[in-house]
């Protein structure tokens, strides 16, 4: 299984995150390239290779309007305006932006977010990742969501490393994100209204259920922004597995420290792989088939891992069915509601535990029929190979024929 493990000994900030992952490319040149493709407004990406410790990796800088608007991660923040109330502090980036006046909702980055040159599913992830943090802030001034604004280019600068760090992911296309126990720093932080203790409220907010702890380095080490993409894209925290190593990349910060100030990615192959799971169950009886066939193509739809139900004896000695949902922590809660909506359940059973899978890869392999795409799953001292059925469905159809014919043919053939 094709597995990143994020080493956050020195807390984490989106711009290290991004250098982490620059890092486990060949060319590093041409996905800065990609990125300054994307189309963020006003925005540009630039990186250099650092030092920290003896230790040489990349900074990744965003400038926004060919400036630079900070140079100390996870130090400063930028400050939000909540509507009919006083400015509260945000800690809602990793630079302060104390010359900007504008602000932007939520809404307006969804807008920036979905008029870039991105595939839908990383704009998705962009824009929950950025709910996190709405959320966070909202929690910790006690507004609603709808309320929270932030400066317009302290947003640039926020929307560019969340983008990044989305798109990043999305190309190593990863099956599994470890993410080690985070350092968040110990002390205090000032801010424009007041000493705050670290970590920081919204950071403590969103790292709700990680495993995090303090140390002797003063300093705020993971930013609200850093928290926001770990939560997020954690399949689970813990130590590093064994894994054949392919790459590792470092996304350096801009401040000393005693240790290096960076976050260490790694790259590699598991494979025999564990991993959690939730399960959510409910009973229902008071269903048509086709309603309940509906909800189970929703709840796909919406992330779950598997959907299937179970026929069982209900109250009164009616038949009904336990449907079941298998799904990621991130994805929990996202579906809990979608099965009160979709179905006339009253109540959901959840719980935790453990998934033990194969190692998958595809690939396509050309036929007498053409391009068909094959799977092989691999693992435990197994290895299964088959060919994907929609596409041996419409051979079958184009041929006129069978079937098990066409699965005979490509037998046959050895492909």
């Amino acid at each position: 299984m094709k597995t990143l493990y994020l080493d956050c000994g020195m807390g984490a900030a989106g711009d290290m995150l991004t250098g982490a992952l620059l890092e486990l490319f060949p060319d590093m040149d041409s996905q800065i390239e990609a990125l300054n493709r994307l189309g963020i407004p006003d925005v540009e990406y630039r990186k250099e290779s650092i030092q920290k410790c003896g230790i040489k990796g990349t900074y990744v800088s965003v400038l926004v309007h060919g400036k630079e608007e900070g140079a100390f991660d996870g130090i400063e923040h930028s400050h939000e305006h909540v509507h009919g109330q006083a400015p509260a502090h945000g800690h809602f980036h990793d630079h302060e932006h104390q010359k900007e006046h504008v602000h932007t909702s939520l809404h307006a980055i969804r807008d920036i977010l979905y008029g870039l040159k991105l595939p839908d599913k990383v704009k998705e992830d962009a824009l929950a990742v950025y709910g996190l943090i709405a959320e966070a802030e909202s929690k910790v001034h006690g507004v609603p969501v709808s309320q929270i604004h932030f400066h317009e280019v302290g947003t640039l600068d926020a929307v560019a490393d969340i983008t990044a760090v989305c798109y990043l992911l999305d190309q190593l296309a990863v099956e599994e994100i470890i993410v080690s126990p985070i350092h968040v720093g110990s002390g205090q932080v000032q801010c424009a209204h007041g000493i705050l203790p670290v970590p920081a409220p919204a950071t403590a907010w969103i790292l709700k259920e990680a495993p995090v702890y303090g140390g002797s380095i003063q300093g705020e080490l993971c930013t609200p922004t850093g928290a926001a993409l770990l939560q997020y894209f954690a399949t689970r925290f813990g130590a590093m597995p064994v894994m054949r190593l392919k790459a590792v990349g470092y996304g350096m910060g801009r401040k000393d420290y005693p240790a290096a100030n960076c976050v260490r990615a790694m790259l590699g192959e598991t494979e025999d792989t564990r991993s959690s799971v939730w399960e959510l169950c409910c009973n229902i009886d008071d269903m048509t088939g086709e309603d309940i066939g509906f909800a189970m193509e929703r709840l796909l739809e919406a992330g779950a891992l598997e959907v299937f139900t179970i026929p069982a004896g209900m109250k009164k000695s009616r038949p009904g069915i336990v449907l079941h949902v298998l799904c990621s922590e991130q994805t929990k809660e996202t579906l809990i509601p979608l099965i009160f909506q979709h179905t006339t359940t009253i109540g959901i059973r959840g719980s935790r535990m453990e998934r033990y899978v194969l190692e998958r890869e595809s690939e396509v392999v050309e036929s007498a029929y053409g391009p068909i795409c094959k799977k092989t799953s691999k693992g435990y001292g197994v290895l299964r190979a088959k060919y994907e059925y929609e596409e041996l469905a419409r051979i079958a159809r184009e041929q006129n024929i069978s079937l098990e014919a066409v699965r005979k043919e490509i037998q046959r053939k050895g492909y």
